[in-house]
Order: structure tokens, then sequence, then C-alpha cells
């Protein structure tokens, strides 16, 4: 209907429609039919206007009075319609601040606020409406709201930060972005106390409330994350730009660390629970973005739109964390690395933070360090990414005495973990790591074996863990050859096991014959240097051999307990070998014994019948007996040194039983008996 009456009345009415114009023509209200907007006039609308969708039955003079786009837009088009059909569907703020624009025109009140100041000005940009056609137009009016009422607010400016999200590129053209960037940036920086936090009637923050009941000594503290929650709400572009500004600005860099972590949190879910708290199918649950976590899921199932957004949320995220240590944890840094590759995040970033989860690889957990392999054919979990961690953190171990890292001050510098310490724990972190990838029977036994050796030998005290790996290794690839098996064995020292480790591996199948050999080896290697400093110590001297060896109880009965069941049936039998030695020996020494007395006995008797039957000798004549009396002689020497070898021999396991052969003991040959 409104449309025939325009069309029907045409060129007659349109003086009178500017002589009322210009005698203060208004309009009480707007009417909504459906999607189209009329005004309450009795004059019909000669100009149709489409926005995004909706129709706006207005009339021309008001437009024209007042935007020089319209009115070129008007001049320009045909002028032999009655009605000008105007489409405006590249307005910013679409039909929502074109609403308010037009009301402005006619003059009705129009309220302005923070949700709708930043579409209202982009608006009155686009359609030209400054102070050239009329004083006190919409571009002054909504300047000076923005500028001197909402800006001047912490919410009002998140709240005109986030609207400016669909307003690109006005809002930035217009430096809409870069001033509620620097505002909020500004106000984060300085004492919460003293903003104002809304123009509005928005109740204000407990510890923000002026009560003139509490004193100021009993106030609430302001806590120093108050501005996280509010910053998160934007978009990554804007929340970018604040956090630049904020860091321009000297805001600690834990605290901005701190909001980057919730900023993820929030809008990647999957980041705040971990892989150990994911869903049955892989697929992390949660408002916001949709994110695959766990390996078993599938990216293909994610639209493009979706993994764009998220590639942009990792890339930025990455591009503003601040350079010093410790600005956010190894684990979010993880957690983090994770999803980037599963994204395919831009090489260069992937490699940054893999540089940045160097620098505090020591704080890792075992289960953030087990990241997919999104490789299809490949391991399970990323071994050669591991790697690359470990050798960024041995450069920066490296590097960190003699160049810290940009931005850090000497107090930051004392906070870092470097050295022994850190070596061993991150060498117990891949012990671990090992022991969980080397179930995967397509991992290759050449990364297995150049990840373990990845870290000094120094970094590791004990063995145990590299122990276990091997035998886990073992089990799950049972096709080994015996020299894969030896070379597999090299990746751990045998002198670094415990007694513990020794016991099992002396009774280990798996392990091939010349590395159970090397156990036993050195473990019997260590009692034996055990029960030799237990010997040699003094009585108030500490057992620091013991400590280091890891015994519990430094006592003879105890180490040999401790040691494999096949070294003890070895002892026993080698005890047994002994004890039948000493009783052979010990019979062999009184047969000697008892041959000797009768020697004796015989040469006293031949004697002393030689001298009876002997008479006076002539002078050069040899006696009678004199070859026997010798070669009895002779006999005798010989029998007394194969004795007194006999008592050498014997002399530390018994007493000789004559008196004489106990004061003529030789040197001990067996000088380090087992016995």
């Amino acid at each position: 209907m409104w449309e025939s009456e325009s069309e029907s009345r045409g060129r007659e009415r349109m003086s009178s429609l500017e002589i009322e114009r210009h005698d203060g023509m208004k309009s009480d209200a707007f009417v909504r039919r459906d999607q189209s907007w009329y005004v309450s006039s009795d004059i019909p609308s000669d100009l149709l206007v489409k926005v995004g969708g909706i129709s706006f039955h207005l009339h021309k003079y008001p437009l024209l009075s007042r935007s020089g786009r319209m009115n070129r837009i008007i001049y320009e088009s045909s002028r032999d319609s009655d009605l000008t059909v105007i489409d405006l569907d590249d307005l910013p703020g679409g039909s929502d601040a074109f609403e308010l624009a037009a009301k402005f025109c006619y003059g009705i009140a129009v309220d302005l606020t923070a949700s709708n100041i930043s579409g209202l000005r982009c608006a009155a940009e686009y359609l030209e409406m400054t102070e050239d056609l009329e004083e006190g137009n919409l571009i002054f009016k909504t300047e000076a709201f923005l500028s001197y009422v909402v800006l001047s607010s912490w919410r009002d400016s998140i709240v005109v930060l986030k609207s400016c999200e669909g307003l690109s590129p006005w809002a930035e053209n217009l430096q809409i972005v870069r001033r509620c960037s620097e505002s909020i940036a500004w106000k984060a920086c300085a004492n919460p106390r003293g903003i104002r936090w809304a123009y509005t009637g928005r109740p204000s923050p407990k510890w923000n409330s002026d009560s003139k009941e509490s004193s100021p000594s009993r106030a609430q503290p302001v806590p120093p994350d108050w501005w996280f929650e509010d910053v998160s709400i934007l978009r990554i572009d804007h929340f970018v730009r604040v956090v630049t500004a904020i860091k321009v600005k000297g805001m600690r860099y834990e605290l901005i660390g701190a909001a980057i972590t919730q900023y993820a949190s929030k809008w990647l879910p999957g980041l705040q629970d971990g892989p150990s708290q994911l869903a049955d199918d892989g697929w992390s649950q949660g408002a916001g973005l949709h994110m695959i976590i766990a390996g078993t899921g599938n990216k293909d199932d994610l639209t493009g739109t979706q993994i764009r957004e998220q590639r942009m949320v990792i890339e930025s995220l990455i591009s503003i964390i601040p350079p010093q240590r410790d600005c956010v944890s190894c684990s979010f840094l993880l957690r983090l690395l994770r999803i980037a590759n599963m994204l395919k995040v831009a090489p260069a970033l992937v490699t940054e933070l893999e540089k940045r989860v160097g620098m505090q690889l020591e704080q890792a957990t075992l289960p953030d360090l087990l990241i997919p392999s999104f490789n299809r054919g490949d391991t399970a979990y990323d071994v050669d990414l591991v790697q690359r961690l470990v050798e960024h953190f041995l450069v920066q171990e490296q590097t960190e005495p003699s160049s810290p890292s940009r931005g850090e001050t000497p107090h930051d510098s004392m906070r870092i973990s470097s050295g022994p310490n850190a070596k061993a724990r991150v060498a117990r972190l891949i012990d671990s790591y090992l022991t969980e990838v080397s179930r995967d029977r397509n991992l290759s036994l050449t990364k297995f074996q150049v990840l373990a050796e990845a870290l000094p030998e120094s970094a590791r005290s004990c063995d145990d863990g590299l122990y276990r790996a091997v035998d886990s290794y073992l089990k799950a690839h049972p096709t080994l050859t015996e020299h894969e098996r030896k070379r597999l064995c090299r990746v751990m020292d045998c002198q670094k096991l415990s007694i513990d480790a020794c016991m099992h591996a002396a009774q280990n199948e798996r392990l091939p014959l010349r590395v159970v050999v090397q156990v036993l080896f050195s473990e019997q290697v260590k009692i034996s240097n055990a029960l030799a400093n237990s010997t040699l110590k003094q009585p108030g001297e500490p057992a620091h051999s013991f400590q280091q060896l890891n015994f519990p109880n430094p006592t003879r009965r105890q180490l040999l307990e401790g040691t494999p069941q096949s070294f003890q049936e070895g002892w026993i039998t080698a005890k047994k070998d002994i004890n039948t030695l000493k009783f052979e020996l010990e019979s062999m020494k009184a047969k000697y014994l008892e041959l000797q007395n009768d020697m004796d006995a015989l040469q006293n008797k031949f004697e002393k019948m030689t001298a009876g039957n002997s008479g006076p000798t002539k002078p050069g004549k040899p006696q009678m007996g004199s070859a026997w009396s010798s070669g009895w002689w002779k006999l005798g020497k010989i029998t007394k040194i194969n004795n007194s070898d006999v008592q050498d021999m014997s002399g530390a396991h018994g007493p000789v039983a004559g008196p004489s052969e106990q004061g003529r003991k030789g040197p001990r040959r067996w000088r380090n008996s087992i016995s």
C-alpha cells in the first residue's frame, strides 16, 4: 500500500515536503513490519533504501540534508521515476547502524551506547555526515561520545573493541581499534581502583566499590589478574593489539603469559584439560572452537574455516609470548605445540615454539611429551620432535651462562635452573618417554638409540631407567637379531645399574649373554670393593662407598643377600672347592711329616751301626759307609725342603703341627683368597 500510494502521488508532494522539512518536519517513530521499516508520517515515502535484506521506506529530503553520500546518489539516480531505490549492502554496521542514522536524520532521539557507537560512527563516515552539511552532524556527535565518554571507562572500552570485529576496515581506518587498545592497555597497567568502570549503570566489581562504610584498610585487595577475563572475550587480532600495547607500557611478563594462557584455555578448550582428560573418542569437549587433541582424532572432520581460524589463533599466540623464561608453563607450550603440529602451523613458528620448550624442558611431564605423530605410516608418537627438543635443551644449557635471554634481568637469570639438576630431570623424563614409546613396533632401533644417547653420560647417575626402556623394547621387538640386541644394550652402562636391576638382568633371557656376564662382573666388582672398603675403613670413618652404591646397610650378609641368585650359587660352589682343597693339603702335610720322622729314625739307626762296626782307618783312606751317609743326608735335606714348601702352601689354612716348622713360614702365595 505504501509503495502504490507513493507511485500515484508523485512529484506534487515534493515541494510541500521540502517546505515542511525546512519548517522543522519531525517524525515520532519508525514502525517495522516484517522486513521493512516505515516512517510514522502522513507524507508518503519516495525513497527506498535496502540494507542487508531490510527495506527502509523513507523520504529524500531528511537524508539529503545530512548525508553527502545520499545526496550524491540521489542526484545521480534517474529523475524520471518518482521512487528512488538505493542498495547499501556494503554499509558498515548493517541495517542496525542505518536505522539509527536514519532516525538521527529525522530528528528522533538516538540512544548512544558502547554497543552501537562504533557501528554508528562507521556508518556516519560511510554516509559522509560531516559538519559541512549541518552543524552538529552525526560524525561530530559520535566522535565526541566515543572519545570523551566511552573510552574513559574500562568495560565500555572492551565492549567497543568487541563490536569492531565486524567493522573492518572502517574501524581500523578511523583509529577506533587503536584507541580502544591503548585505552585498555593503559587501564590494565594503572591502579584499578582509580579506573572508571562504566558510564552506564552496570555494577562494579567488589574490589572497585566505593562504599563509605568500608575503610581503605578493610578494602578487598585487587587481584593482579583482574583484567584477564574481560580481555579474553576479544577476537584474536584485537587481543594481540591489546597485549602488544600492554607490553609497551611495561606490564610484568609473567602476567602477560598468564593472560595468554587464559585466552588459549578459553578459545582452545583442549589446552585446559590436557591429553589425560580427553573423552574416549579422542575429541575434546567444551564450548568454543572444536579442537582435536588426541592422536586418534582426525582433523579432516573440521571445516576449512575452522581450521583456518584455529591456525590463526595458534600462530598469533606463539608470536606474542614474551621472550622471558617461565612466563608460561612448559606444559602449556607442549600442548600448544601438539595442536600446532596437527594444524600444520608455519614451520618458522613451530621451530620458535620448540626452542621455547627446550628452554624449560626439565619442567615437562610425560603425558605432555607424548605428542602424536600426524604423519601416516610413521610411529604413534613423534619421536623426532622429542629429539629436537632435547637438542634445543642442550644448546640452551650451553649458552645460558654466557648469554642470558633477551629482556632478562640479573634477577631473572638467577631463576634459571641449569646444570646437573636440570639434566638429571631431563634424563629421567627421556627414560620414561623411551619406556613408553618402545612398545611401538614401528619404532626403529636407530631412533631409539639416537634419543637414548642424546644426553651426555654425566646426566645419568643410574641407568635403571634406560634398562627398563631397553627391556620394554626387547619385549615389543622379539625378532631382533643378536647383533641388534648387542647394539641396543650399548646405550646403557652396566656399572650404573642398581642391585635390583642387576638381579633382574641376571635372570633376563631377552638380554644377550655377553651383557649378562658384564652385569654379573660389574656387580661382583662392586661387592668386592664394598667388602674391601668395609675391612679397611676406620671405626669412626663414614662409609661413603656404600652410600655411593646405594646399599641400605653395609653388612656382609646383606651384601651377599642382595646379589643375584646365580652369583650366590657360584659363590657356594667355589667355597666347597676351597674347603676340599684345604682338606687335601692337610692330609698331604701329615703324610710328609710321617715320612720325615721315619727317615730320621732310619738315618740315626744306620749311623749307630756304622760307628759300631768301623775301626780306626788309615790316613788318606776314605771311611766305609761315607757314600751311604752322604746319600741319606741329601735325602733328608730334600724331604725337609719339600716339607717347608707344603707348610708355606697350607700356612693360610691352619697351624703347622711341629713347633720348628711354625717358625719357618714363607711368603703367602694366595694373597687375594676369596675364602
